[in-house]
């Protein structure tokens, strides 16, 4: 793979956290969103995607300390623990069903004002540990333009 193609897939799935995070906030607004349009799971997302699957080479650049790659997994993981949270208050039957009945039942529930509180509280922290990854994927970004294309093409 390119270095070229590398840092524009990383860009990508970076710009797909942050529109992850947009969608959120729409659900908050009370637009109505589709479940699959922010999945709950750490690899169904784009970001996940990447991170798992091409990202997983970038362990072994030499400039690439390992906490990096493990700091990012961690915030990663935390952000879709607290978007859980969030998704478990509109949609408590939704963890429990099966995925055709996820299909059927797309009925978003309404909130009391005690549970609205406490999703705008869960989604304050979801943007803190955004902020925390974006920080994080930048300082990759950064390492990986300091990094020779050879290097990169050959991890991959």
């Amino acid at each position: 793979m390119k270095k070229e193609d590398l840092l524009e897939h990383l860009h990508i799935a970076k710009l797909a956290h942050i529109a992850w995070i947009e969608k959120t906030k729409r659900l908050i607004k009370g637009f109505d969103i589709q479940e699959s349009a922010i999945p709950v799971d750490v690899k169904e997302c784009t970001f996940g995607k990447w991170f798992y699957t091409e990202g997983q080479a970038l362990n072994a650049l030499s400039n690439n300390p390992p906490e990096c790659m493990n700091k990012i997994e961690m915030l990663h993981i935390e952000f879709h623990d607290k978007y859980l949270d969030i998704f478990n208050i509109y949609f408590p039957q939704e963890a429990k069903k099966g995925f055709f009945a996820k299909l059927l039942t797309k009925k978003r529930k309404a909130l009391s004002a005690a549970k609205k509180e406490l999703v705008l509280d869960y989604y304050k922290k979801m943007e803190k540990i955004s902020q925390e990854l974006t920080d994080e994927i930048s300082r990759l970004e950064r390492r990986l333009v300091a990094v020779s294309s050879e290097k990169i093409e050959s991890l991959y």
